[in-house]
């Protein structure tokens, strides 16, 4: 392995090792550029350990056994509890046991530079990394600094939270052990997938939702039926109710939450599923005249505003906070600075268009992996209207698709394409039930290859599967 202390100056220093990072030194050193990465925890960041692959692991067997349990002859089978014991081995071994030992071997593979330790600019190009032991080396960069710090969870500032040792998503998907009695605050993301897991391995589950519904970014018929099933599974869901405060007097004893409405839930644990925050502080961004702890805007290209150096890609800049995204900006921002770097075009996009992130701005696509999973890409009717479009929703009831009654007894689940009345072409798709996960693709490919109805007539569905929906949607848009 490369001694990376030895190296002072690189064409590249990114700040950030998770997916992100990670990607945007693979595209930069595939130019044939050097490449620094710096990292202060683990290489492979929040996704490999404490985010999309251990939440999936534990879903996984979760969901499986749901679909097992609507199939005949199957049913019987699986009635009895998951095995708690294989479900968490199987968590641990997809966080890779929380070492970074191939990710760190992958990266070295590639050729970047490995420096362990905090980084943070100290002024144009430069960064300053301080190890664990509080040394201190500096880089130089001769083309770019790409910021790829990630974002963290926000637990609220509420009487007692100091105390009380709240879960955050880490906790969430590293507990080694099933909390009797699980409070969870926040109907998003993270607030229904870690429901679904814990209620399945054992857990009293208590949501908390302070708005009128889950998944408030999605179509309402989503959250109402991802609700349902919670209820269903023996989740205990209030919407319209507010934490006032929490209370956990003894370290090793249960928490005590308290409610607006002056209600008192006690549980082994409490969950703040309440949203997420750049990871920013303690950048040096003060240095180079912006904010610490702020979102950092970008370009297309995901160059920040106002600079022709430092770029910031992933959630740092706010645009979608999603691992596939950041990867997809990851290899804009490595072409877009290594066509800077060779003095080719800066914004040349060409055929594939790949020194401009145009994705994420109405063709961002979403799985939750609940039962049942909810999958959505571009806009919700709402966000079509508001955005001034005339369009039109076509909804269309996935229990009636011949395959869906094949995949399970009992199908239950909802399709809605959001149609552009103007161009006719889609502005988004949502799909709600049992394995619609691997239908969000093409949707995907419809929305953001701006894909005429017309055309996607002729795209002919294989018969007896779920995505016969598309035709029965075209076909009611058809009328």
């Amino acid at each position: 392995m490369t001694d990376a202390s030895l190296n002072t100056e690189y064409d590249v220093v990114v700040i950030g090792a998770g997916p992100v990072g990670e990607n945007v030194a693979d595209r930069v050193r595939a130019a044939g550029l050097t490449a620094a990465v710096v990292e202060a925890e683990l290489i492979g960041g929040e996704c490999s350990y404490w985010a999309c692959m251990p939440s999936k692991a534990l879903l996984r067997p979760v969901v499986a056994r749901a679909d097992a349990r609507r199939v005949p002859g199957l049913a019987a089978a699986v009635r009895g509890p998951l095995d708690t014991g294989a479900v968490l081995a199987h968590r641990d071994s997809y966080a890779s046991y929380w070492k970074d030992d191939g990710q760190a071997a992958w990266l070295d593979g590639i050729g970047a530079d490995i420096h362990r330790g905090t980084g943070r600019l100290t002024g144009e190009r430069e960064v300053a990394v301080t190890a664990s032991d509080g040394t201190e080396h500096r880089l130089t960069a001769r083309h770019a600094v790409v910021l790829c710090t990630g974002s963290r969870a926000v637990v609220p500032d509420l009487p007692g939270v100091g105390t009380a040792r709240p879960w955050t998503s880490r906790e969430a998907t590293s507990a080694q052990k099933v909390p009797g009695r699980l409070v969870i605050v926040g109907g998003g993301v993270v607030g229904v997938e870690m429901a679904t897991v814990w209620q399945a391995l054992g857990a009293r589950v208590t949501l908390l939702v302070r708005g009128t519904g889950l998944l408030p970014k999605m179509e309402p018929f989503a959250g109402e039926l991802v609700a349902q099933a919670l209820t269903e599974a023996g989740a205990d869901l209030r919407t319209g109710a507010s934490v006032a405060a929490v209370h956990r007097p003894d370290p090793d004893g249960p928490v005590t939450v308290e409610l607006e409405d002056g209600e008192r839930i006690e549980a082994d644990e409490i969950l703040f599923a309440t949203g997420r925050a750049p990871r920013t502080d303690g950048l040096g961004l003060e240095t180079v005249g912006l904010e610490p702890g702020s979102w950092l805007i970008v370009d297309d290209s995901c160059r920040v505003e106002g600079s022709d150096w430092l770029y910031a890609a992933g959630d740092v800049n706010h645009r979608a906070l999603l691992t596939h995204q950041g990867k997809y900006q990851a290899r804009v921002a490595g072409a877009a600075i290594a066509a800077r770097a060779t003095g080719a075009p800066p914004l040349e996009t060409g055929p594939w268009g790949a020194h401009a992130a145009t994705a994420d701005h109405a063709a961002v696509p979403q799985v939750v992996f609940t039962d049942p999973e909810a999958a959505s890409v571009g806009l919700t009717l709402a966000e079509a209207e508001r955005a001034g479009h005339r369009v039109r929703a076509v909804d269309y009831d996935l229990a009636a698709v011949a395959g869906s009654g094949l995949y399970a007894d009992g199908y239950r689940g909802r399709a809605r394409m959001v149609v552009d009345l103007d161009r006719e072409i889609l502005l988004g798709v949502t799909f709600v039930g049992p394995g619609i996960g691997e239908l969000l693709h093409s949707a995907t490919v419809a929305v953001a290859g701006e894909v005429p109805v017309h055309r996607l007539w002729h795209a002919v569905p294989a018969y007896p599967t779920i995505s016969e929906v598309w035709l029965r949607l075209l076909e009611t848009y058809r009328g």
